[in-house]
């Protein structure tokens, strides 16, 4: 089972190196609601420097952005490891939650867009998930989410996260 999430962590990783045109990509353009949506459906996502404080039930990671909240119910392995690098803080940690890895990864894709972060990587081995998201710009925020099936029906995570430069 590891091996399978250290070959996930490994082939998002390679994803991300080969998607880093970012800094090269014109800014998307935000195509307006259709006349007919209920204003409360349509989502606005917030600048990274505005992005909100994690909800009450994911809880913050010291050191890491908003985006990279520990999912709601999740036991974490151990503490964060954080360090600065040149890209910006950074860190990874690795959890587990009785939630599926597909909800694992729509959380954190949620949060992650919420944050001005873009898709650069989206990968289904088997029943692993793996969601990849950066800023436009070079050197900017990144999020990578790798869940897979563990061990007693618990989902294994690993999440990692720079904030930037």
């Amino acid at each position: 089972m590891k091996r399978s999430v250290a070959a996930v962590a490994v082939a998002l990783t390679v994803g991300l190196i080969g998607c880093d045109e970012r800094s090269e990509a014109a800014p998307e353009t935000a195509l307006p609601p259709p006349a007919d949506a209920p204003a409360e459906t349509v989502a606005v996502a917030a600048p990274m420097a505005e992005a909100a404080a994690p909800p009450a039930d994911a809880a913050a990671i010291d050191g890491a952005p908003a985006f990279a909240a520990l999912y709601p119910g999740a036991q974490a392995d151990g503490p964060a490891t954080v360090a600065n690098g040149p890209a910006g803080p950074g860190g990874l940690i690795t959890f587990t939650t009785d939630a599926a890895p597909d909800a694992v990864v729509a959380f954190y894709r949620q949060r992650a867009e919420a944050a001005g972060l873009a898709p650069v990587m989206a990968m289904n081995q088997g029943e692993a998930r793996a969601y990849g998201a950066a800023a436009r710009k070079a050197d900017g925020a990144t999020l990578q989410v790798v869940a897979s099936p563990g061990e007693d029906g618990l989902t294994s995570v690993q999440l990692t996260w720079s904030a930037g430069v």
